[in-house]
């Protein structure tokens, strides 16, 4: 329901063109009954429904039917002297930079006088432009209308679906192009990422040192147990160590030590990839990846058809995420 916050309005210092835009509101809906129901009277079949169970209403209102417009232009002279009132105090108040503004932003409320056919109807603007004028200062809350609701909620849901339409559509294209070879590919490989390898560079190694540093330097001894467990796993299999231990006195200790020797190598190596991908000295090895996957343009590694078809896979795969990302319809989880 559709409350006025009386507070505002007394403490608002248009407090007398308030209460004229309430007058005017009701007018405006009054009159726009009025010419709903002359236009369904207007009818034949209606005029005679309403004199067979109806005759004095029918005989009562035919009158009226045919001065409509003398009645009708009662309501205009009305809704003029109002929007003249209001130009000579814009013209006063010097609202608007110009004395001849005030007609043309507000050209709404002079069409909708205008008492010709379905222009009439064009009042409902200037309901419309009230509402929004008395909702803009805090008089009325529009939003906690029902009717708002129920509106804003299906128009969200008609744009998400209307828009969604002619991204998938668009992006759907944009695949296709890629696919086929266009320009639209050489552009994206040359024109956008190759300026921007430094950027990418940075980025992927500010990403992975972030990565490594969260991931692995927490667990950097839980790391290393599970290594050593799975080395020394892996060396028991292997037939060529096993027979160490049948050699005479001294095959037992060089089997546990190469086991240890080489468990410890490859946890030392590990946590050595690790640390170093961790600091900063990643940047010349992440360099040089994204070296190989982005060429530069002309030499003989960007135009290998392996390295193109690779990256021509990765805009699809990239494109088709998005495209999965739009089909979700969010509107739908606001549903009751």
């Amino acid at each position: 329901m559709l409350r006025i916050n009386r507070e505002n309005l007394k403490s608002s210092h248009q407090m007398i063109w308030f209460l004229i835009d309430f007058l005017m509101l009701g007018l405006l809906i009054i009159n726009l009954a009025f010419i709903i129901w002359d236009s369904i009277y207007n009818f034949i079949a209606v005029q005679n429904l309403l004199k067979e169970h109806l005759p004095a209403a029918q005989s009562a209102y035919h009158p009226i039917h045919e001065n409509f417009i003398f009645y009708d232009l009662i309501f205009v002279w009305i809704f003029l002297s109002e929007f003249f009132i209001r130009w000579g105090y814009s013209i006063k108040a010097k609202v608007y930079d110009r004395w001849y503004f005030y007609p043309f932003i507000h050209w709404y409320d002079l069409v909708g006088c205008i008492p010709v056919g379905s222009l009439r109807f064009l009042r409902i603007l200037r309901i419309i432009s009230i509402v929004y004028r008395l909702h803009q200062y805090k008089i009325i809350d529009v939003t906690s209308t029902r009717l708002y609701r129920f509106v804003a909620f299906y128009y969200d849901a008609f744009m998400e679906e209307l828009s969604d339409r002619i991204v998938l559509k668009v992006l759907s294209g944009v695949q296709h192009e890629v696919q086929q070879g266009s320009p639209l590919f050489d552009r994206i490989q040359h024109d956008i990422l190759y300026p921007r390898r430094q950027m990418l560079s940075d980025w992927l190694s500010d990403r992975i040192a972030l990565a490594a540093q969260q991931g692995y330097i927490p667990n950097r001894g839980a790391l290393r147990a599970y290594l050593e467990h799975r080395v020394d796993n892996a060396l028991k299999q292997n037939l060529e160590l096993s027979r160490l231990k049948y050699l005479p006195v001294v095959g037992p200790t060089i089997q546990d030590t190469l086991e240890n020797a080489v468990g410890d190598i490859v946890a030392n190596v590990i946590h050595q990839i690790l640390d170093d991908l961790a600091s900063s000295t990643n940047h010349a090895f992440i360099e040089d990846i994204v070296n190989v996957f982005l060429p530069e343009p002309g030499s003989a590694a960007a135009s290998g058809n392996t390295e193109k078809e690779a990256l021509i896979a990765l805009i699809t795969e990239i494109i088709e995420a998005i495209k999965t990302q739009v089909q979700v319809k969010h509107w739908r989880r606001n549903l009751p």
